[in-house]
Parts: structure tokens; C-alpha cells; sequence
């Protein structure tokens, strides 16, 4: 009666699960639910009732369909951590309530696939088959595949969102976007979490870093330019033209702006251009006790907490305790007798080099950062000298 045109799923319902066959027929496309359809022994795929039954395949924008959205498309896999192209999909259907039940098992992403696709038509299948069984396998089974879809209206309808992807490191996903074009790109940070789109975006190439939030608009792009570190939101919005930059600060909480805004007016090779604001400082007589209560109430970055600054009542940076210091001491021991000597800084007009030299040459994990008064400012982190270094090569 026809032959299958497409293969249809809902992914917002189940993301493996097939819907239907969209079957063409002289009477026009039909669409036909997996309760209307029987697979026999030798894989024939037969309709249980009649043709005069079979629905119009009126409108399909509910549905995620295997020719036209998936297969020559480009997918993530993320156990690969890596973007490919689908080139076959394997089906497995399963007897259910008379009717049968289809699962997509596992995408085709090698060679096999591609073969088989071309000789379609072309040559008996069991020829075809006899050619592919030669060469080796290259499948990703479906559950390591996160989707691609550029156009916003169908990502939210069918509710294509990156929660695989969000689980990798964010070196890793910052690797796989830079694979993708621009428009997937946009694809992939508009349905991130903000967190992760953060780290992930500090990962990325700075020229793809920038066209990546041009291209989000300006809320979004202030959600998640607030989650990143000061120093690196600040080199990331002075790499946009000035009118982009101010239209996303104007969207950003005023505390987050205040910060970023601050790390802007420096020159972007000094010291004060390099630091973060994220840091842990305490008063002079504070004990290790009140140290570890610091910790636990921090909200920056993982890196900044190598080290606890003691400063004055002005603001003055008087003394380093490196953190081993502190879980290895009894709570009530002042913190002012486990500094670290020297007290090693610099200034926040100092040269980057200089930077880079310091912490070399005392092997610190962060260094603190102080203006003319030698009030901290901010502290600059090993992160962030590997990244100058990097940025040298």
C-alpha cells in the first residue's frame, strides 16, 4: 500500500521511543501509530488495519523525524566527548499489546552506515549487507547522543535540552562547540544551565567566546556572564564592541556589574587586569576556627581558596595563611601565627610578566593584588597566569 517515508518521535514524551511511520501511499501521506503496525519473521513491516484506517499525516511540527532531522546531521556524542555525523540509525522493535513497540538502539557514525545509504537502490540488500558486515562498526548507542536543534521554537516544543552534555568537564564542552557551527553553538548555550554555560565559555577560544555571546541576547548573555569569574566576564566583555558590552552590564545584578565594571577600567597587561575579585580575606585577629567558617561560606571559584588574606581595619594586606596551614592547626590558633613568610604582592599597575614571574618564582597558587595604600584589591590565580601564559605562546 506504501512505503515508510519517515520515522516519527516525541521527544518531550520519550527521547528512544518511536511514535509512528509516516507512510507514503497514492492516497497521499499516512501516518501510522506503532499500535497499527506488526514486524513479522522476516522483518516485514505490515499494518494491522486497513488502509481505509490509516490517518492523514496532517501536521508533523510535534515531532522529531529520523530522514529530515537526523540523519547526514551533526550530533554530540558525549562519551566520545566529541561532534559527528549520523549516517545509519538501528531500530529495535519489540511485540507490545498487539501492536509493536520500536526503540532507536544506536546511531550509525562510521563508514558501514554510509555505505549502506549509498548503495540503497542501488543493489540487492543482501548484497549490500554482504559489503557492510566487511568493514568495522562505528555506532554511539542513543543514550550517549544529545540532539542538535538550532531553530528556538522546536527546541523548546520538543523540548530538546543538553543535560548529557552538562555532566562533562567544561574543557570538554568547550572543545565540542568550538567543533560546531555558530548557529549550534547558540543552540547549545542557549539550553546549558548558566553555571555550566560559565565554565564552558571560559574554556572556549576568546574569539569564539565573543561571537558566542553576541549572538545570545542580552539577558541571557547576562545570566551567564554574572556565574563566570570577575577577571575572566571582564576580558570576555572588553573583547565586545562597547554598545554590545554596556547592553549586557545593564542587564546584570548590580553587585555582579559593580565588580565586572571595575576590573574593566584597568589596563588588560596589568595585574589589576588579571585578578579576580573572588577572594578570602579575614581580620588580623581572626582564628583558623573562623577561617574553615569563611570557607564553608565562600561562593567563589574552587581556585581562590589555596590561600586566606589578613587584613587591617583599612583594608591593608598584612599577611598570607595557606590553607594546609589551617585544617592542620587547632581551631583557636590566630591566624596571624601561621602567615606565610615572605608576604609576597604586587602592585595593580605591575606588568602581566611580572605576574607570571612571581608566582614562578615563590610557587604560589594565587597572589594577591594591592593599590598605592597596599589595600587588597584582588587576588590572581594560577588559572589565570596558565591562561596568560598560554595566550604568549
Amino acid at each position: 500500500m506504501g512505503k515508510v517515508k519517515e520515522v516519527a518521535l516525541r521527544p518531550q514524551e520519550d527521547a528512544a521511543r518511536v511514535s509512528g511511520l509516516v507512510v507514503k501511499t497514492a492516497r497521499g501521506d499516512r501516518f501510522l501509530l506503532t499500535s497499527m503496525i506488526q514486524i513479522d519473521a522476516d522483518a516485514k513491516v505490515r499494518a494491522s488495519a486497513p488502509a481505509s484506517e490509516w490517518p492523514e499525516a496532517v501536521t508533523l511540527d510535534d515531532f522529531f523525524l529520523l530522514e529530515r532531522d537526523l540523519l547526514d546531521q551533526q550530533i554530540i556524542d558525549v562519551h566520545g566527548r566529541k561532534v559527528v555525523r549520523v549516517n545509519d540509525v538501528d531500530l529495535h522493535p519489540e511485540p507490545a499489546n498487539g501492536g509493536v513497540n520500536i526503540r532507536i538502539s544506536e546511531v550509525d557514525v562510521g563508514l558501514r552506515g554510509a555505505v549502506r545509504r549509498l548503495l540503497k537502490g542501488v543493489a540487492p540488500a543482501a548484497a549490500i549487507e554482504a559489503v557492510v558486515k566487511k568493514l568495522k562498526p562505528r555506532v554511539i548507542p542513543w543514550e550517549f547522543v544529545d540532539l542538535i536543534e538550532t531553530d528556538p521554537a522546536r527546541r523548546v516544543k520538543l523540548r530538546i535540552e543538553h543535560e548529557r552534555l552538562s555532566q562533562l568537564h567544561p574543557a570538554d564542552i568547550a572543545d565540542i562547540v568550538e567543533n560546531l557551527a555558530p548557529a549550534e553553538r547558540e543552540a547549545v548555550f542557549e539550553t546549558l544551565d548558566e553555571e555550566v554555560a560559565a565554565e564552558a565559555l571560559e574554556e572556549v577560544d576568546p574569539d569564539i567566546q565573543a561571537s558566542i555571546v553576541e549572538s545570545l541576547d542580552p539577558e541571557r548573555a547576562a545570566d551567564i556572564v554574572e556565574e563566570m569569574d570577575p577577571d575572566a566576564a571582564a576580558d570576555l566583555l572588553d573583547q565586545l564592541p562597547e554598545e554590545r558590552s554596556e547592553e549586557i552590564l545593564e542587564e546584570m545584578e548590580p553587585a555582579e556589574r559593580e565588580e565586572v565594571a571595575e576590573l574593566l577600567e584597568h589596563g588588560e597587561k596589568t595585574a589589576a587586569g588579571r585578578m579576580t575579585t573572588e577572594y578570602l580575606a579575614a581580620p588580623e585577629d581572626a582564628t583558623a576556627g573562623q577561617a574553615i567558617d569563611l570557607l564553608r561560606s565562600f561562593e567563589g571559584g574552587v581556585e581562590s581558596v589555596a590561600t586566606i588574606y589578613l587584613v587591617d581595619a583599612q583594608g591593608k594586606l598584612s599577611g598570607s595563611v595557606p590553607l594546609q596551614r589551617i585544617v592542620l592547626n587547632s581551631p583557636t590558633k590566630p591566624l596571624k601565627e601561621l602567615t606565610a613568610k615572605p608576604l609576597i604582592f604586587v602592585y595593580e599597575n605591575e606588568k602581566q610578566n611580572k605576574v607570571a614571574e612571581l608566582m614562578d618564582k615563590y610557587n604560589l597558587y594565587t597572589l594577591p593584588v594591592v593599590d598605592n595604600q597596599q589595600r587588597l584589591r584582588g587576588i590572581i590565580t594560577a588559572d589565570d597566569v596558565i591562561t596568560l601564559l598560554r595566550e604568549q605562546r
